[in-house]
């Protein structure tokens, strides 16, 4: 059975197809194509989004992510202009006759002069249709300062508006008012389903492996699907295909280390990057001094790897690899001799969690028009709690021996292989489209129990928990991007998908249209709208601090999620050393999961799909963001003002709640200037109001009616009595607001063998102590004198924290 989602508009698809082909009808063949890579001069990596355009600024485009560009121009003398931020902007003269490639390499400018901006940041800014992009300056990472000085990418991402974080040192993601799970995580074009190491503290992604990122929250292109709130594409680096080179730093939290260089010079090039933390390391001498018995360890480790190699000129292939775990586990074992028989009894209780991601990919310069990109992936994530206890004897005494075990195992893997096509027809048009297919393979939450007793005899198995479920998702989307006029710019395409799960078919088909009006002042107007359709749920119970999270997918009976964005926002640029941009946005949500009261994760007795509650929610605000991308000091500033709102029939009495992360306010201030050439410092302040709370408002004490037959009547056995809590609203409170301010100074010095940067900083500089979280206590001194009243209690972690860290390369 095919389910059409009822979600799209046929007069805007219909709207998108009258401007695809009456547009793509005045192609002319007086034109000429110039197209080919842009690279950096001293590593060979291929640049990402570097803007190429006329001299008359009439014409232009700018390099997909594997660096390839192409360009239609008028036949005849042509001046065109390559740039990228950061580097030497290089001008070609050429006379065209015909169709032109070239291989374009820009030097790294080692002077961050107070230089104009239009020629890259600006001009990008200002000439694309694209809402809600935000592309983040990756060579300033390191410069920020992070708790424990451990560099961390979702946390600098965490600064941008529009976009908030979980809660204290938090590396969650919420996006315009939506959840998690809304989120896709692109690495290399794999998605990644859990980003967070060190129970949220940390994020996945080693900031030394990283080459670009951008952050999409609205107007999405068609290229992009699955997921309803943002896109967060991370491409990593390549490897130095000439110089054989390595960096890496030693923490507070962990310790990491890249290396990259050449296979074959100018061809085939390799990057590895690692990190471990040690904390368990460090600690395992003093937990056996106090115990020689135990065993507690909890560490973090990740590894990116990749192979780039130049088959020819015009074909390309890569191999990427990302691994990584959280592992955790308290082990006991002991061993006594008693009547000349050994005991030995071992106990381990534990927790694992981890990403396994990897791609291979083909590019192919099919022609000066024409590039494709083919890629297989393979992703998987999985979620481990267990339990194990066993005792032996020897010489074996049978009733003696026995064993143990409880696992609990959730998670989900992907199989995909997509196809992707970049097209220039024309002068006015850049046209992509491709298409994908992916088998997905859920692991809902199942346990597994085993009990073996005397000397292994009677055995207890059993599994019990939701069965695993498959799913096939195909998808195919075109967009064309395409001059109008000379200042109208616009985005047209489409994002079609199906999603097969237990012979249920759900269809989908969404509009996605951006457009820009470019005014002689350099005055950008943009809006969007844009539709979104999710196959994959993510049911969370916000109790919990683990990665308990499960991914499910819609089935027969959970129904895909769906969401429409609109957005408008304008640019300008301030003396061409500044950008400023406001974005406002109207966003709808439908078929949004959560628990049902009183259920969590463990209750797993029960189907997952008869405990949860399908909703809506809607949200709304304003953002501001002022960038600065040059000179000694730069920076942004971010200011959002913003509503998220949920409802559910069977929660909160069927009435609107605002969303967890509902926030009215959000400030951020992110600032590094070169004090000189040896010392350069971070600065970050934020401010957010209070997020929504669930409190009680009432407490009662619960009493079993017992019947007494001697004077026939009934009286309250309160001797196991339970408290109850009433609570009138769902999240009807508001936490405290939130502020802090970290700083870090950054010492470099050049040295025979390379650099090292020494990092000292200080996180949450001022010790403002910002609640973690909120709970009713009784109003008891340390002495336990007081009157017991109910009161609201704060709990605060991190006070003023000091943190260095030496980073080097090579």
């Amino acid at each position: 059975m095919i389910k059409l989602i009822k979600t799209q508009n046929f007069k805007i698809i219909g709207f998108i197809i009258f401007l695809f082909w009456g547009n793509i009808s005045l192609i002319s063949g007086q034109n000429s194509i110039i197209s080919g890579i842009i690279e950096d001069a001293g590593s060979g990596e291929k640049l990402i989004g570097a803007s190429i355009y006329t001299d008359d600024k009439t014409s232009g485009t700018i390099s997909n992510n594997y660096g390839f560009f192409s360009l239609n121009v008028p036949a005849g003398l042509t001046v065109l202009h390559f740039s990228y931020l950061g580097y030497k902007p290089e001008i070609v003269t050429l006379h065209l006759q015909k169709d032109t490639s070239l291989n374009i390499k820009l030097v790294p400018s080692l002077l961050l002069e107070e230089v104009t901006i239009s020629s890259d940041y600006l001009l990008k800014n200002m000439q694309s249709s694209q809402t809600g992009l935000i592309e983040l300056p990756v060579k300033s990472l390191n410069t920020l300062p992070y708790i424990m000085g451990e560099s961390d990418l979702l946390k600098a991402i965490q600064l941008m508006p529009g976009i908030q974080s979980g809660g204290e040192a938090s590396s969650g993601i919420y996006v315009r008012g939506g959840s998690p799970d809304q989120n896709l995580f692109l690495l290399d074009g794999v998605p990644v389903y859990n980003v967070n190491h060190l129970f949220g503290f940390v994020s996945v992604f080693n900031t030394d492996a990283i080459r670009n990122v951008s952050v999409i929250k609205g107007g999405f292109p068609a290229r992009y699907g699955g997921r309803l709130s943002s896109v967060i594409d991370i491409r990593m680096k390549e490897g130095n295909n000439k110089e054989f080179h390595g960096e890496g730093s030693i923490g507070v939290v962990a310790s990491k280390i890249s290396l990259e260089g050449p296979i074959i010079k100018d061809r085939t090039s390799f990057i590895v990057s690692a990190r471990r933390s040690y904390l368990d390391v460090l600690a395992q001498p003093i937990i056996k001094a106090i115990d020689d018995f135990a065993t507690v360890r909890y560490y973090l480790y990740d590894a990116n790897a990749k192979i780039n190699h130049q088959v020819n000129k015009n074909n390309r292939l890569f191999l990427s690899l990302y691994l990584g775990d959280d592992v955790g586990f308290y082990r006991y074992k002991d061993r006594y001799i008693y009547d000349e028989v050994k005991y030995t009894r071992q106990d381990k209780t534990g927790i694992q969690w981890g990403n396994i991601t990897s791609a291979l990919r083909w590019n192919s310069i099919i022609s000066n028009r024409l590039f494709s990109n083919t890629t297989l992936t393979y992703s998987r994530y999985r979620f481990k709690l267990y339990d194990l206890d066993k005792k032996t004897t020897e010489p074996s005494r049978p009733l003696l021996n026995s064993r143990y075990s409880w696992t609990y195992l959730s998670g989900v893997t992907d199989y995909s292989i997509r196809s992707e096509f970049d097209y220039t027809p024309s002068i006015k048009h850049y046209i992509r489209f491709g298409g994908s297919y992916t088998y997905h393979d859920f692991n809902p939450g199942t346990n597994e129990y085993l009990y073996q007793g005397a000397d292994y005899a009677d055995m207890v198995d059993k599994h019990y928990g939701t069965r695993s479920l498959t799913a096939s998702e195909i998808s195919f989307y075109i967009e064309d991007d395409f001059d109008v006029t000379k200042r109208l710019k616009v985005n047209a395409g489409a994002h079609a998908s199906s999603f097969f799960v237990r012979f249920e078919n759900y269809f989908s088909l969404q509009p996605r249209i951006s457009a820009r009006y470019l005014f002689a002042n350099n005055l950008s107007v943009k809006g969007s709208v844009a539709n979104m359709v999710q196959y994959i749920h993510l049911l969370t119970n916000s109790s919990v601090s683990l990665p308990t999270d499960l991914w499910l997918p819609a089935t027969d009976r959970v129904k895909p999620e769906n969401s429409w964005q609109y957005s408008a926002s304008v640019a300008f640029p301030v003396k061409n050393k500044l950008v400023v941009t406001t974005e406002g946005f109207y966003k709808t949500m439908n078929n949004i999961i959560e628990y049902q009261d009183g259920q969590t994760f463990l209750n797993s007795n029960a189907d997952w799909e008869t405990i949860i509650e399908t909703g809506k929610g809607w949200s709304y605000g304003l953002e501001c963001l002022v960038e600065k991308r040059e000179g000694k000091t730069t920076g942004w500033f971010g200011y959002t003002l913003a509503w998220s709102n949920r409802q559910f029939a069977a929660l909160n009495n069927g009435e609107v709640f605002p969303f967890k992360y509902d926030r009215r306010h959000d400030i951020s201030i992110a600032v590094t200037h070169k004090l000189s050439q040896k010392i350069d410092l971070g600065l970050v302040w934020v401010f957010g109001s209070g997020t929504a709370l669930t409190l009680p408002t009432q407490k009662y004490i619960s009493a079993l009616p017992l019947y007494n037959p001697k004077d026939n009547s009934y009286y309250l056995e309160t001797t196991q009595n339970q408290e109850i809590e009433y609570i009138k609203n769902r999240n009807g409170f508001r936490m405290p607001a939130y502020h802090r301010l970290d700083i870090a100074f950054n010492f470099h010095k050049p040295l025979k063998w390379g650099e090292r940067t020494l990092s000292l900083g200080l996180y949450n500089a001022y010790s403002h102590n910002n609640p973690f979280y909120i709970y009713i206590g009784n109003n008891y001194d340390w002495y336990g004198m007081g009157s017991g009243e109910p009161v609201v209690k704060k709990v605060s972690l991190f006070p003023i924290i000091p943190f260095i860290t030496y980073n080097f390369k090579f």
